[in-house]
């Protein structure tokens, strides 16, 4: 497993539920990502060998180097599940102390831990701990909010704390987490951040877009910016963010561009997993990339019509055709943990 650098130059894909699976990193290793997380894990569920946790596992050498999310509340699982992962040759963990969703508060977990400071950097702690137990030594990182309610800001004090325990990186979303993904996220707190520790800072929040990345590496002078749903939107998205900060050019964004990334991450979907509920999923993701295009509509409706995978890869044909619409479109956002 190799390591990495957190620079601006190398940006990351973001921990995304039921997204940021192995076709999808692949994809977007591709495509200019530097570094992916998973979709978050249960520690929990690895504990109980709660069989869905499987498929978030699963790896390649060409994952890597790849961070894997966890997230739980409970001090007693971590240690053994820590000692199962490192076992199956895990090096890179995040601790999820940001989601929102409700299901995950209900645990105690994700950002729900941003009331409790003390267990939240105790988790960290064993993780830490037992990273360093990896022949090539484990890194640890911790992706959080402003705090759990608005207003209530403890995300400095937490990330001195983290610092001193070890912990490699920060990533955080300037959002409290009431606030779900409402309002705008405050980028001026990762400026504030990263003038107070000195650990590395990877920012997310609205970044659509990678001129988005490329102003909030400006404006915060943190160490790297993590794409989520701008790139769920276009993949293509971590080599656009590299070329605007160098000043290439890259392929316009059209329908013949798209359907090249809609015809690979099938054939990664097809080849790393391959059956009918990795099918359906694809299905319901490829309209996603062809957001903002005429005649998306009608591409839905073939769409839930495909059987097979070659009537799957037939749609990428029909993406080539069309032509980009007068106006964006927004993104979905509901059960995606960022």
């Amino acid at each position: 497993m190799s390591t990495f650098t957190i620079t601006p130059d190398s940006p990351w894909l973001a921990p995304l539920a039921g997204y940021s699976d192995l076709p999808f990193r692949l994809l977007s290793k591709q495509f200019g990502c530097g570094v992916c997380c998973s979709e978050m894990v249960s520690v929990k569920g690895l504990a109980f060998k709660n069989a869905g946790t499987k498929r978030l596992l699963a790896t390649c050498p060409e994952d890597d180097p790849m961070v894997l999310q966890l997230f739980g509340a409970d001090a007693e699982y971590f240690e053994p599940v820590m000692d199962k992962l490192l076992g199956m040759g895990y090096r890179n963990y995040d601790l999820n102390a940001g989601c929102p969703v409700r299901k995950v508060l209900k645990s105690g977990s994700g950002v729900k831990l941003m009331d409790d400071l003390d267990k939240l950097v105790n988790l960290a702690a064993i993780m830490v701990r037992k990273a360093a137990e990896h022949p090539d030594g484990g890194r640890v990182g911790v992706k959080f909010r402003l705090g759990f309610n608005k207003g209530e800001e403890v995300f400095i004090e937490l990330a001195k704390r983290l610092e001193d325990i070890g912990v490699d990186w920060v990533t955080l979303h300037p959002r409290y987490g009431k606030q779900m993904f409402a309002g705008q996220a405050n980028w001026s707190k990762l400026a504030e951040l990263k003038k107070a520790i000195s650990i590395p800072v990877v920012g997310s929040g609205d970044l659509f877009t990678a001129e988005a990345g490329v102003q909030c590496i400006d404006e915060t002078g943190i160490d790297a910016i993590m794409f989520a749903r701008g790139a769920l939107y276009d993949p293509s998205i971590f080599d656009r963010f590299v070329a605007l900060r160098s000043g290439t050019e890259l392929p316009e964004r059209d329908g013949a561009f798209l359907a090249q990334i809609v015809r690979e991450h099938i054939r990664l979907t097809r080849q790393y997993e391959g059956d009918s509920r990795s099918f359906r999923k694809i299905r319901s993701i490829i309209p996603r990339y062809a957001k903002g295009l005429r005649g998306i509509r009608a591409l839905r409706g073939s769409l839930l019509q495909c059987e097979t995978w070659e009537d799957l890869e037939a749609t990428a044909a029909v993406i080539a055709t069309l032509e980009p619409a007068d106006t964006a479109h927004d993104l979905d956002v509901d059960e995606i943990c960022q």
